[in-house]
């Protein structure tokens, strides 16, 4: 067994404490809202989120990053008279946070709970920086946006809310697997057939954004998608340098084509970044002009190199906190640039309800603004959070891969008042665990919920399903091609980021596992997978 430098789950004392320090009820500042602005265009995939305090890789149900190679062992095996009753801890105080459905008594330490996130910008990000000839800071690899960088064939629910599948499969180190928890959102209505949309642009305007792929690439996309719109949409433009001004008032598209073409052709670059004065008038402006009825939200266009004015993002989030929660207006960041600030976008989204990408050339400008324009518009869960409860009898140890700025306290799961995740149709959300089943194990492993609110009438919902040990027996690279991508993904990710996930192949290996992926599946997104992993084994060297 390789060493054990992570946390041992099991300290109850502070994950209660720490659940109760991270309460955040909607009324006081949002510390805890989780959004959207964090890097770039490329729409939101597979949704996932952090679990709080027993995912094994923390006991605290805290934010701490990954503090260890290996997943963090289990608990002992209880005895039977400390086992704590279903609903139970172990001194009596009552808990009621296990997803419905969970076939044994679950200990807090055995339970992973996270905000569903559908952000992809960190992969976007590293694709472009590998291809510019540079390794990405591992700082700005989040695995769980590679994981959901791809489109899963998950069943879809109808209407509103979650489907919920799991597998998995042994994962080539003696003893190790991979559980993977799929949730998917229904399919997006024909155009004809959504809510009208009320759109404010937030546009960056500053001086860095006059390199090549900034500024020209979002007036491209603004046009190619002013001409998709429905004539019953709106859209605003707000841009920013050293100041924000509101360049175009709310406008409605038929009848306004023209003008809004004019106010997207006049846009160009100018001094200094004011994020926090644009993000501020973008808000002013779309709480003016939104409309009942329709979906209102604001998109942020920008590279994040904030360098005027207020640079926090904690602090940026805290002036508009009252639109996002009277208003429900939601925030679409988009990120540009080759020289980009993911630490500032990736607060934003954590921060705020929506969620982010990144675009660096015209064809994914288009995906995100065109093709996909309806699931980052449209939303079909609130405030959703995913809890996996583990069955101690069966499983030794485990740990969420990614995820580390999503965890959300376990006692929180059901507490609607605790920022989960927005998710809009059609997207898919991925979470990937390294678990140890105790020897001999067999039966039930584990069981996987999501909790959402409706996102018109705020009614919570939870759906759940189970996974037993002898789904667990195939090898990853003879299981099914969609939990073979997530392997890949969440090895080249835990690569970058220099980390050491059992059974973790060579870069080379890696890339041609890939390869193999790619010619099965036919898939493009897949074949630029694998390159930009042989692109990194090259600049490794």
């Amino acid at each position: 067994m390789r060493p054990d430098s992570e946390h041992r789950a099991g300290d109850r004392d502070r994950t209660r404490a720490s659940a109760r320090a991270r309460r955040r009820p909607r009324a006081r500042t949002r510390a805890r809202a989780v959004g959207l602005l964090a890097a770039a265009l490329v729409g939101g995939l597979l949704v996932t989120g952090c679990g709080g305090g027993s995912d094994g890789s923390s006991a605290d149900g805290g934010k701490a990053r990954r503090t260890g190679p290996l997943p963090a062992p289990a608990p002992a095996r209880p005895s039977a008279p400390s086992t704590p009753a279903p609903g139970t801890e172990a001194d009596g105080e009552q808990r009621d946070i296990a997803p419905t459905g969970t076939p044994s008594p679950t200990p807090a330490d055995y339970l992973s709970t996270f905000a569903l996130d559908v952000d992809t910008a960190s992969y976007g990000y590293a694709r472009r920086t590998l291809a510019d000839g540079r390794l990405p800071d591992p700082k700005t690899v989040r695995p769980e946006e590679f994981i959901n960088s791809f489109r899963q064939d998950y069943p879809r629910p109808e209407g509103n809310g979650f489907s919920v599948t799991a597998d998995g499969a042994r994962a080539g180190e003696e003893g190790w697997s991979f559980l993977r928890v799929g949730l998917a959102t229904g399919p997006a209505a024909p155009a004809s057939e959504r809510p009208p949309a009320a759109l404010t642009f937030v546009i960056d305007v500053s001086g860095s954004m006059s390199e090549t792929g900034r500024l020209d690439l979002v007036k491209q996309s603004l046009g190619v998608m002013t001409d998709q719109l429905r004539p019953d949409d709106s859209l605003a433009l707000v841009t920013f340098s050293d100041t924000a001004e509101t360049v175009l008032p709310m406008t409605r598209v038929g009848g306004g084509r023209g003008r809004v073409h004019d106010a997207i052709d006049s846009l160009e670059p100018l001094s200094s970044t004011n994020l926090d004065a644009g993000v501020r008038t973008g808000y002013d402006t779309a709480v003016e002009g939104a409309r009942p009825g329709a979906t209102n939200r604001v998109v942020l266009l920008s590279d994040a190199l904030a360098n005027t004015g207020e640079t926090d993002a904690d602090a940026i989030l805290d002036r508009i906190s009252d639109a996002r929660r009277e208003h429900g207006i939601t925030l679409f960041g988009v990120g540009v640039g080759s020289e980009y600030g993911d630490a500032l976008m990736e607060r934003l989204a954590d921060k705020g309800d929506g969620h982010t990408t990144y675009v660096s050339t015209p064809e994914e400008a288009r995906k995100v603004f065109c093709d996909e324009l309806p699931q980052n518009i449209e939303l079909r869960a609130r405030e959703a959070k995913a809890q996996v409860a583990f069955d101690p009898q069966t499983v030794q140890r485990f740990r969420l891969i990614g995820y580390d700025d999503r965890r959300v306290a376990d006692d929180d799961y059901r507490d609607d008042s605790v920022d989960g995740g927005e998710v809009g149709p059609g997207h898919t959300v991925t979470a990937l665990y390294a678990i140890r089943l105790r020897p001999g194990a067999s039966g039930h492993v584990a069981t996987a919920g999501v909790r959402w609110l409706d996102p018109d009438t705020r009614a919570p919902h939870e759906e759940t399903t189970q996974i037993e040990a002898s789904a667990l027996d195939t090898d990853v690279w003879r299981s099914n091609h969609g939990l073979q991508l997530t392997a890949t993904a969440a090895y080249f990710a835990d690569a970058l980021r220099q980390g050491a996930l059992p059974g973790a192949p060579t870069l080379p290996q890696l890339a041609s596992r890939a390869d193999k992926l790619a010619r099965a599946t036919e898939d493009k997104d897949v074949r630029q997978l694998a390159e930009a992993i042989r692109r990194a084994d090259e600049l490794r060297i």
